[in-house]
């Protein structure tokens, strides 16, 4: 593969320390965007080149261009945190790589080596490192890496040609107002994936397919919703975007991966998180029932959602298909408490990093 250096065209007009003052006062999520990105070509029979640091702005794209008629599109979430000391780091980049790359090959596009897509990010949050949150709470800079297809033309193929773009928005809480449980609605009848499918690709065309339901649980007066099984319709896979954990007092469990549940960075570090925490933590298929019947005779304790938007966020009532329960209290329970904050601690550079997680920018 080849790597291509990644050449610097900074913007000559970035807004002013109090314009960009005044949206970190409250960025909220998604909604600002900082003054530059990254972009690097692929084209079959050169592979990737023309690396560039250039100002954020709009992509110019032929009507006729491929990833708008067949969806050859792959993304990835990853945040930049400031620490104490005021240097900047990234939680796991490399992670979140050679995910970007399972992904890639599932749509038959090319594989942007790991090395190549750190460096991308690194460069970005380099030259506007002044966008990221001062220390904090969940404050961070988010960058959105992506890679889309820009061959012209309707033909039905992987197309010869590609765009990888890394762009960067600052983020407060994602869901506003502090630690609050959220209110599931479990799906009876929508799938997010299927066995075979692009479930554990992180492409759009999956968040695509999730809106429709995620706005029947709204109908239902639901924050989100949970996805079962494509098959049985009875195990429980993950929300429409993030991953599931279940408390069942010192044991901590995730539904197993099945080839049609994203591979979520959280997830797995959650996994190692609760072993240092003293917890048992294992992957296990969990049926609907059992969650049902397991929260009613107070053996599962707590549930919570994770992801790198939201970090971790607690459960409080799950409804289907004529039923309805409040897991515990309904309030945050200890253990996702505990659990959360241990990972912001890690990725705020508050504790140790027994992992070496963190990628400190130089």
């Amino acid at each position: 593969m080849t790597t291509p250096t990644i050449e610097l065209k900074p913007s000559s007009t970035p807004l002013s320390d109090a314009e960009r003052d005044a949206i970190l006062a409250n960025p909220g999520f998604g909604r600002h965007f900082t003054d530059h990105m990254v972009t690097i070509k692929w084209t079959e029979g050169r592979g990737w080149h023309d690396g560039q640091l250039v100002p954020y702005g709009p992509l110019s794209l032929d009507p006729a261009t491929n990833v708008l008629h067949y969806a050859q599109e792959i993304f990835e979430g990853l945040k930049a945190y400031r620490r104490p000391d005021s240097s900047v780091a990234t939680f796991r980049p490399d992670a979140n790589a050679r995910r970007f790359q399972a992904s890639a090959r599932r749509l038959a596009m090319p594989e942007l080596p790991v090395e190549t897509f750190v460096e991308a990010c690194d460069v970005l949050v380099q030259h506007d490192k002044a966008w990221v949150p001062a220390h904090g709470g969940e404050e961070s800079l988010y960058l959105r890496p992506f890679m889309i297809a820009t061959e012209v033309g309707l033909g039905v193929k992987p197309a010869s040609e590609y765009l990888f773009v890394v762009i960067a928005s600052p983020a407060g809480a994602y869901f506003p107002g502090g630690v609050k449980p959220v209110s599931i609605w479990a799906s009876q009848d929508r799938v997010r994936a299927v066995p075979g499918g692009m479930g554990d690709a992180k492409t759009g065309g999956n968040y695509a397919a999730s809106l429709l339901a995620q706005a029947e649980a709204a109908e239902q007066g639901c924050d989100q919703v949970c996805y079962l099984d494509a098959v049985e319709h009875k195990w429980v896979e993950e929300l429409g975007g993030m991953n599931l954990y279940f408390v069942y007092g010192d044991k901590i469990v995730t539904p197993t991966l099945t080839g049609s549940i994203l591979e979520g960075i959280t997830r797995d570090s959650l996994l190692e998180v609760a072993r240092d925490l003293g917890y048992e933590s294992v992957e296990e298929r969990v049926s609907i029932d059992q969650w049902r019947e397991d929260t009613a005779n107070g053996t599962l304790t707590e549930v919570f959602a994770c992801g790198t938007a939201a970090v971790i966020t607690p459960v409080g009532t799950v409804k289907t298909d004529g039923t309805e329960w409040t897991q515990g209290n309904g309030e945050p329970g200890p253990a996702t408490m505990r659990l959360r904050e241990a990972l912001l601690d890690v990725q705020r550079g508050k504790a140790e990093d027994k992992h070496g997680w963190m990628h400190v920018l130089g």
